[in-house]
């Protein structure tokens, strides 16, 4: 017996090292672990964002005077606004339709006799709805220069601002609301599938392609060593791929790290196993390095970015894609990394997600290793 366990960890540590020297001869493996993080992080970092910042708004006003002065003011010191004066209604709307500005803002020349008699003095917003979360986005935006503007004018004459409801804001986990805060932890979800899935899609493929599995079936290794052989070099170039994706979302990104790092170690590890899990499946099936690398990006890169929660809220959408959700593992690691990240070591949150990855890992890995015992049998 002890023989035997002897024998079977000679024989992983030799197919591990077996691995090593394949990844060291294949600089594929190195960067698609190292590489792509960088690449992708840089390129959806700085180019994905759902904050509206600077907004082209054309500023139309009929009749100048101290408070249409003061009220522009307000929108040049805004950092959500470009203002650009335009002198008549009709210009600034063929400056929306040529997409040089995005809104209008528009003061009638009435504007300072209402206000200065104490009737309504009405503020016209035209915006372009073609984009309708930046619009929504502009329309809050413009309100809140206004009520501002408001208050400053009521404290300039020594008044209070008479306002029926009185509103304190508390924003939880993002209280600066950067969208990058938000993006970049789903956006490492995203990129640990790919890494996962591509990183043993090829493995197995390649093996039957260039004719090396026939020699492995005349050895003694049995399969549950083949497959372990095969996942211990790729997890260690995940976990490192993972290592420096979160340096960069804290260094780079300024994404804050509330929670565990031992948390997070978990979490990742149970997801990468699933990742790897998957694309030996994966592999398994295809046997040819081009359709399993296909096929990967294909099932797990795809449904990651879209139904994991990355970007699109899982709640606002259709009740059956909802329930498709759930067999995405990206969608369990999306909230593990964003809790971790911006609120902490949640275990209400973190615990059911981590069990949820540990569940498909286990069932990909059985599901690989049932599959190839099968074909080598």
């Amino acid at each position: 017996m002890m023989e035997s366990r002897g024998g079977s960890l000679m024989r992983m540590r030799g197919l591990v090292r077996k691995e090593f020297l394949q990844v060291v001869r294949d600089p594929s493996a190195l960067a698609i672990a190292f590489v792509l993080p960088v690449v992708l992080l840089l390129l959806f970092g700085y180019g994905v964002s759902l904050d509206a910042e600077h907004v082209p708004v054309a500023l139309v006003v009929d009749q100048p005077s101290a408070d249409t002065a003061s009220l522009c003011a307000e929108f040049e010191q805004s950092r959500y606004f470009r203002p650009q004066s335009i002198v008549g209604l009709r210009a600034a709307e063929q400056a929306m339709r040529e997409r040089r500005v995005d809104a209008i803002v528009h003061l009638r020349e009435d504007f300072s006799d209402r206000l200065q008699s104490g009737r309504v003095a009405p503020v016209q917003l035209v915006v372009n709805g073609v984009d309708a979360n930046t619009a929504r986005l502009v329309t809050g935006y413009v309100q809140g220069v206004y009520a501002k503007w408001l208050e400053h004018r009521a404290q300039a004459a020594g008044q209070s601002l008479a306002v029926p409801v009185a509103m304190q804001q508390r924003i939880w986990f993002n209280s600066n609301l950067r969208s990058r805060n938000f993006l970049v932890p789903g956006l490492i979800a995203v990129i640990m599938t790919l890494i996962g899935a591509l990183l043993t899609a090829l493995v197995m493929a390649r093996e039957w392609e260039r004719g090396t599995m026939e020699a492995l079936l005349v050895t003694p290794i049995s399969m549950r060593e083949v497959l372990i052989g095969k996942i211990l070099p790729y997890f260690v170039l995940g976990m490192g791929g993972m290592a420096l994706s979160v340096v960069m979302a804290v260094w780079q990104f300024e994404v804050p790290l509330r929670g565990s790092l031992w948390v997070l170690l978990l979490g990742t590890s149970l997801f990468l196993l699933t990742a790897l899990g998957m694309g030996l499946f994966i592999s398994t099936v295809a046997r040819i390095q081009f359709v399993a690398a296909q096929v990967a990006i294909i099932t797990t890169f795809l449904p990651a970015f879209i139904l994991s929660g990355f970007i699109f809220d899982i709640r606002s959408m259709p009740a059956v894609i909802q329930v498709i959700t759930h067999a995405i593992p990206a969608r369990y690691f999306v909230a593990i990394l964003q809790t971790v990240f911006l609120a902490g070591d949640v275990w209400s949150v973190i615990l059911p997600n981590s069990i949820a990855l540990a569940a498909m890992a286990a069932v990909f890995l059985g599901l690989t290793r049932r599959l190839s015992r099968k074909q080598l049998s």
